[in-house]
């Protein structure tokens, strides 16, 4: 009988854990097949509201099901992929600058950090699509996970008809084994 109300109070327990987390807006992150913690993975698309957990700041909402805006500073949480620890990854972000952005700011530059080593800058001049790319040696994706942090040299402040600060678009970021 002990036995019995000790499994109904643990799926009790994890039900309301469950219930609140939805409750509160609380996004759970799957776990490894191991049950080790969360699973990343190698590669975000932004459009996807199941990554939104790799997603750890300066992205707002997703439009059109595909992308997001950014604030001048964002980051991700990425899954090196297997083999990267040994040779290595390039970094790829798929990004648009619109025609707005230019307008406005006339450039902007995209640079970063990834294990407290920058990210070579970029200045975009012309509205269009890119990729932005960049080698990561091996030494950096040794982890489970690494944080990427980007930085845009400027941005556009809310105005009273957008209330976001708004820097970039970005369909996708993602490590790709060398």
């Amino acid at each position: 009988m002990k036995a019995i109300w000790f499994a109904a109070r643990s799926t009790l327990g994890a039900g309301a854990v469950l219930l609140l987390a939805i409750l509160s807006g609380c996004q759970l992150a799957p776990e490894t097949s191991d049950g080790a913690g969360p699973a990343f993975a190698s590669t975000v698309h932004t459009g996807d509201p199941k990554v939104a957990g790799q997603l750890r700041s300066g992205f707002h909402g997703i439009e059109q099901n595909a992308w997001r805006w950014t604030a001048q500073e964002f980051s991700v949480v990425l899954h090196p992929p297997l083999g990267s620890a040994q040779a290595g990854a390039v970094l790829k972000v798929s990004l648009t600058i619109p025609d707005i952005v230019i307008q406005r700011l006339k450039t902007i530059s995209l640079g970063g950090t990834l294990g407290g080593v920058s990210l070579p800058r970029e200045t975009y001049s012309r509205p269009g699509s890119y990729l932005y790319q960049r080698d990561v040696p091996p030494d950096l994706l040794a982890h489970n996970v690494v944080q990427v942090d980007f930085q845009l040299d400027q941005s556009l402040a809310p105005t009273n008809g957008e209330q976001r600060q708004l820097g970039i678009i970005v369909s996708s970021i993602g490590l790709e084994v060398r």
